[in-house]
């Protein structure tokens, strides 16, 4: 894991999209298809943005989120609508999205579906994760009902339902086993308080206290990014 430091937001947004940027080039270059799993929330908003105008080939990239909250798309909370305002327009408008969300009454109603073509875009080529205060990444949330099940890393889960008193909304998340195979792993941060929480997790181990150690410590590059 490497720490990459940045004078401000703005050159922080701008410098992980050109990184995502080249290695979903390099994914494409490689294979022909590349995968991008983002998450939601409002700090990326502007990276998404970013990466939005660059010259890729996106007919040929599936886009995911790492984590939804279930509420419709058409919702304020919904992440999904946060990535067709930002990511899903300029060149960026004819890539594949892959739902994290369905009309259904609940997450698990819709998680064996869902997993589906999630599968098929798998394995990650680029993730870019975010990270709480409290130490959760995607919807891996300390205390969360099935955060036992999604942190097993031999789990053949993809997609698992969550609630926690944190979350507000039901959600639905890639578990930890997904996210650890991603080719390239990016956190995204910002703040004193979220290098704080950085700081708490890297001195520890046990993943069900600070779920993002599982992604801290995956065998993969993984590379976090910090702004004040």
């Amino acid at each position: 894991m490497r720490v990459v430091p940045y004078p401000d937001r703005a050159a922080e947004m701008a410098g992980l999209a050109e990184t995502v940027a080249r290695e979903l080039a390099a994914a494409l270059e490689d294979k022909g298809r590349a995968s991008l799993a983002v998450p939601g929330g409002t700090t990326p908003g502007p990276f998404l943005t970013a990466l939005s105008g660059v010259d890729l080939d996106w007919a040929r990239i599936d886009v995911m989120l790492t984590d939804e909250r279930f509420v419709p798309p058409t919702s304020e909370r919904s992440n999904t609508r946060l990535l067709k305002e930002t990511l899903f327009r300029d060149r960026a408008a004819c890539a594949a999205l892959v739902p994290l969300f369905a009309d259904v009454e609940t997450p698990e109603a819709a998680v064996a579906e869902l997993s589906s073509d999630v599968s098929a875009a798998l394995p990650l080529d680029v993730c870019v994760l975010g990270m709480g205060a409290d130490m959760h990444t995607a919807s891996l949330f300390p205390g969360a009902d099935r955060l036992k099940e999604a942190l097993d890393p031999e789990t053949d889960a993809i997609l698992m339902s969550m609630r926690a008193d944190g979350a507000g909304e039901p959600r639905i998340t890639l578990t930890v086993r997904v996210l650890r195979a991603a080719a390239n792993l990016h956190v995204l941060i910002a703040g004193e308080e979220k290098k704080h929480a950085l700081e708490r997790a890297m001195a520890g181990t046990d993943w069900s206290e600070a779920p993002v150690r599982a992604v801290l410590s995956a065998p993969t590059s993984v590379t976090v990014h910090y702004a004040d």
